[in-house]
């Protein structure tokens, strides 16, 4: 914050601080320093703005002293007994803008809202969860808009400026903001820190002589040219926060986070993913997408506790079809149970949502999780896809085998359920030939994965090996059956991705349910 470079970028660990410590003063300095300024929070979704990002950033304003409908108002005009002053440019609707008694306002941009910083005259933007950010729209919609007219602030050194915050990331695509590392130059900042130093030594001393005002004016416009140009890039790890935090919270992260989360969300190392594994063709720009229900989002306001999660459920989704049922699949296992949602849309098979339970939670409980989940899907039926592992095994649960358990719990729910039973289950080798082809597009349907609803599914499958077994060719699950551990969690095997092979088989071979029955890959009904 002293430095007050143009372009901040701040890599950090969970609870490092980064939304109080970094986030919350930016904002603050910038409405100040600039009022009747407009300023532009940037998220890939108005549901990631409006859970996450926003609730953090006016909880930490409010330990500085702001308060809600007294210093700002959000969602709506500031009302005319406010007394606030009018911005510089006013907005065509306060409905995603948050209002400040300066003037000053924040709009709410998010990427999944097309062309949502279109038309905006932005004097600086704050980019949370950068990793998940889209960089093509960042740099051809909103990075324009924050660039060019100076206007009212050409004085400022804090003008069109811009603060990247996020933790580590672990895909190709998430990187975008780690080259701003290469920007930055030592030389300028040990410019600024020298005229700050010079600075202090000068408010310290007592005495004020014309060459003191004289040299305090001239850093002062040094001060503002260098930080005008100048790139601070820092990651942190979150243990340097372990003084506030304690060395419970470090052991507790490393004994719940899998190897690859805790290693870049926490020590904020940076890592790659597996390569030549069972999901070769894996690749997050063609199959993982984002979509949610903005019209069901903005009809809550900003009303925070209505927008909790839990009490959404799959309101929050904008990707089901309410007019059709859920395709489900599951995998079996004494410690895990998973179980994975989708629906067929066109040549797509769009991956909803997935679910797990461990231990002392077992498959009764993974239905009625899934079941509350989706008690405002309007179409309470779904197909279930199962092999010969789903009968006549009971392992996970009590005297009843897999299968019966899971229409027993649906019925007791009160959901309709159709079985599609679909014999023994494939080869490995053959698995991974249908499989692959989905994935290239060359064949059967392509799957598309929701990455808000399956942040666990999408680690196991981008972790899941191969190996030389007896059989030849297969997946990697030896580590299935081994007791968890700190470093290798359940939640991250192979478990999860049997139940999404299943679920896109079934739908591959067997069709899927729509209206009075069956539809087979061929048109059959049945």
């Amino acid at each position: 914050m002293y430095t007050g470079a143009h372009t901040t970028v701040v890599v950090g660990g969970r609870r490092f601080g980064k939304t109080h410590g970094v986030r919350a003063p930016w904002l603050q300095r910038n409405f100040q320093y600039m009022p009747r300024s407009a300023g532009g929070i940037v998220g890939t979704s108005l549901q990631q703005i409006k859970t996450r990002t926003l609730p953090g950033t006016l909880q930490a304003l409010e330990q500085f002293g702001f308060k809600r409908d007294v210093h700002y108002y959000v969602g709506h005009k500031p009302p005319r007994s406010a007394g606030f002053q009018k911005p510089h440019i006013k907005p065509i609707s306060y409905d995603n803008v948050l209002s400040w008694y300066n003037g000053s306002i924040w709009y709410m941009i998010s990427q999944d809202i097309k062309g949502s910083s279109n038309s905006l005259t932005l004097d600086y933007i704050d980019i949370d969860e950068a990793k998940f950010v889209d960089y093509e729209k960042l740099k051809d919609e909103t990075i324009p808009a924050n660039g060019g007219f100076k206007g009212h602030f050409s004085h400022c050194p804090y003008h069109h400026s811009m603060l990247i915050c996020s933790d580590m990331p672990t895909t190709k695509k998430g990187s975008w903001f780690l080259d701003y590392r290469e920007k930055m130059k030592i030389e300028l900042l040990q410019a600024i820190h020298s005229l700050l130093v010079e600075k202090y030594n000068i408010e310290k001393e007592g005495k004020v002589t014309a060459y003191k005002k004289r040299r305090y004016r001239e850093i002062q416009l040094h001060l503002a040219k260098l930080r005008s140009i100048t790139v601070y890039y820092k990651e942190v790890s979150t243990i340097e926060n372990i003084q506030l935090l304690g060395e419970k919270y470090i052991k507790q992260m490393k004994r719940d986070l899998p190897p690859l989360i805790f290693q870049t969300s926490i020590l904020c190392k940076r890592v790659t993913r597996l390569k030549d594994g069972f999901y070769p063709s894996l690749r997050e720009s063609i199959h993982y997408y984002t979509a949610f229900n903005n019209s069901y989002l903005s009809d809550l306001g900003y009303d925070f506790e209505k927008l909790k999660v839990g009490n959404m459920g799959c309101r929050q989704d904008g990707d089901i079809n309410p007019k059709k049922p859920l395709l489900i699949a599951f995998d079996y296992n004494a410690n895990i149970n998973w179980l994975v949602v989708g629906q067929v849309d066109g040549m797509k098979i769009k991956i909803l949502k997935s679910f797990f339970v461990k231990y002392e939670r077992k498959l009764r409980e993974l239905v009625d999780d899934f079941c509350n989940y989706y008690r405002f899907h309007p179409t309470k039926e779904v197909v279930y896809y199962y092999d010969s592992t789903a009968i006549g095994s009971n392992y996970a649960v009590s005297d009843e085998d897999f299968a019966s358990v899971i229409c027993n719990q649906f019925y007791k729910n009160k959901w309709r359920i159709a079985k599609v039973y679909m014999g023994n289950p494939e080869k490995h080798r053959q698995k991974h030939l249908m499989l692959d082809q989905s994935l290239k597009g060359q064949k059967y349907l392509i799957p598309q994965i929701n990455k808000a609803n399956n942040e666990a599914l999408i680690l196991a499958l981008e972790q899941a090996g191969v190996k030389i077994g007896r059989n030849g060719f297969e997946k990697d699950k030896s580590r299935e059956k081994l007791a968890e551990t700190e470093e290798d969690k359940l939640e991250h095997r192979t478990d999860g991705t049997d139940a999404f092979d299943t679920l896109l088989l079934g739908a591959f071979l067997f069709g899927w349910n729509h209206g009075s029955g069956i539809i087979s890959p061929t048109g059959w009904v049945g």
